[in-house]
């Protein structure tokens, strides 16, 4: 973001000018919400559940699973799971098992790896030319768009390790460390810093000096820049008047309500400290703090769409700290030969993974907006691109599905498709039914045209 900045050094710079914006506007908007009580003091009414708006994350594991320990029997309470699903069980009546699902283009892609996360969320192709980064607008950013509007932020894009750029066999590994696209050529930014995320969400105390008269300063001067600029100094700019833009109708919110009549957020404020600057060093608390932060961004309403890395595909994450695990890598476990030893390692990440999943659906069913908890007003996704880790099988997904999409979604079931047509079990035929259930309606999506059968 340096061509606006570099023009006039007495202006604000835009890249200043943009992380000021976007966490100045926490606090008016903030201000003005309402408190949630009623004059009385007593709780919210059924009626705020019955408008609270429909939540979605997703939250991702990479390299797949032990298939052996991934199944599951039965319905609700007594539904039974494989070992690998085990911190699910208390939680199998608020839960989909879905079986088959997978992405066309990422299972015919030549890279077994980055051919096959990006398009997770999206089912596009995967671009095999290092020029040309390019994938599939994914369906997180599609409702971020529809649901954007009535937040501060659009949406949370969250993870545990670093966006990498390096090449991984021909492709660039920024593939392995997004899912989430704003466009088929640019992954929304991931943040990993616990610290950068709430301030985000609350405002950040140093950083609140921009306001309308800085819009329209900065404004005026890139319009100014327009005849000036060659064609592709233009279309940088015309990037820059598109955030511009957002930033506009994101003041205009902050002094007005759009909300759904009768709901109100659970908190105006946050209900946990501001956690410290530096990246947490260990993996349990990091991930954790990631998962709080969901939890705290839908609970005060800052956005209602957010994805969660807990790994980069090829993941050099260590994990030592699980008793049991020792001298291997994440993409070593996983990658694995079918060595016994080894195989009861990747269990053990895999329960870890799906530990964290059962951690949010538990924060979330434990928050009552008026009749219903916010695991009732949400769809959680929990997912890997892969279904064989070890051999990059991708001819299906292992996925689950949790909460009840504000009343349109019954849980406690498991659906297999795995031997239906390919055409009856794509994963875009699934994102096109969530998307339905948070008010987006569209005809295709990816590689399917319909929606997914029995959902």
């Amino acid at each position: 973001m340096e061509f606006i900045e570099n023009v006039d050094p007495t202006n604000i710079s835009r890249r200043g000018f943009l992380r000021g914006a976007g966490i100045s506007l926490a606090l008016p908007w903030l201000e003005s919400l309402p408190l949630r009580a009623t004059e009385s003091g007593k709780r919210a009414s059924a009626q705020n559940a019955a408008n609270a708006p429909v939540r979605f994350a997703c939250l991702f594991f990479s390299n797949g699973v032990e298939p052996e320990h991934w199944w599951a029997q039965g319905n609700g309470k007594t539904m039974r799971l494989g070992p690998g699903l085990r911190p699910m069980q208390p939680h199998t009546e608020e839960m989909l098992f879905l079986r088959g699902l997978f992405n066309e283009q990422a299972r015919a892609h030549k890279s077994a790896h980055l051919g096959r996360i990006p398009n997770l969320l999206s089912g596009g192709w995967v671009s095999t030319d290092q020029n040309d980064i390019r994938c599939g607008r994914t369906m997180d950013q599609v409702l971020a768009s529809h649901t954007g509007q009535h937040t501060a932020l659009k949406s949370l894009v969250l993870g545990i390790e670093p966006t990498e750029l390096r090449l991984e066999d021909g492709l660039s590994m920024l593939y392995g460390s997004c899912i989430s696209w704003a466009s088929e050529t640019k992954p929304a930014t991931k943040e990993i810093y616990p610290a950068r995320v709430f301030d985000l969400l609350v405002g950040d105390t140093q950083n609140r000096g921009i306001d309308r008269s800085v819009l329209d300063h900065v404004l005026a001067d890139a319009k100014a820049l327009g005849g000036q600029l060659a064609p592709t100094d233009r279309h940088k700019l015309d990037e820059y008047m598109e955030s511009i833009r957002d930033i506009e109708t994101r003041i205009s919110l902050a002094g007005a309500e759009r909300r759904l009549e009768g709901w109100r957020p659970t908190l105006t404020e946050p209900n946990f400290s501001r956690p410290g600057d530096a990246l947490p060093q260990d993996i349990p608390t990091h991930m954790k703090l990631m998962l709080d932060l969901i939890v705290l961004a839908f609970q005060m309403d800052k956005t209602r769409i957010a994805t969660c890395m807990l790994n980069n595909d090829l993941s050099q994450m260590n994990f030592g700290f699980l008793e049991g695990v020792r001298g291997s890598l994440h993409l070593d476990l996983t990658h694995n030969g079918r060595d016994p030893e080894l195989e009861a390692m990747y269990l053990k990440t895999n329960q870890y993974h799906v530990e964290q999943f059962a951690y949010l659906v538990q924060r979330l069913k434990e928050i009552d907006e008026g009749g219903r908890s916010l695991l009732d007003n949400s769809l959680l996704l929990f997912c890997s691109n892969l279904f064989d880790g070890d051999k990059h099988e991708a001819d299906h997904m292992p996925m689950l599905l949790a909460g009840r999409g504000g009343g349109s979604l019954e849980p406690g079931r498991v659906l297999d498709y795995l031997d239906r047509n390919d055409v009856e079990r794509r994963a875009c035929s699934l994102y096109l039914s969530l998307m339905d259930r948070m008010g987006v309606h569209l005809n295709e999506f990816g590689d399917s045209r319909q929606r997914l059968a029995g959902l």
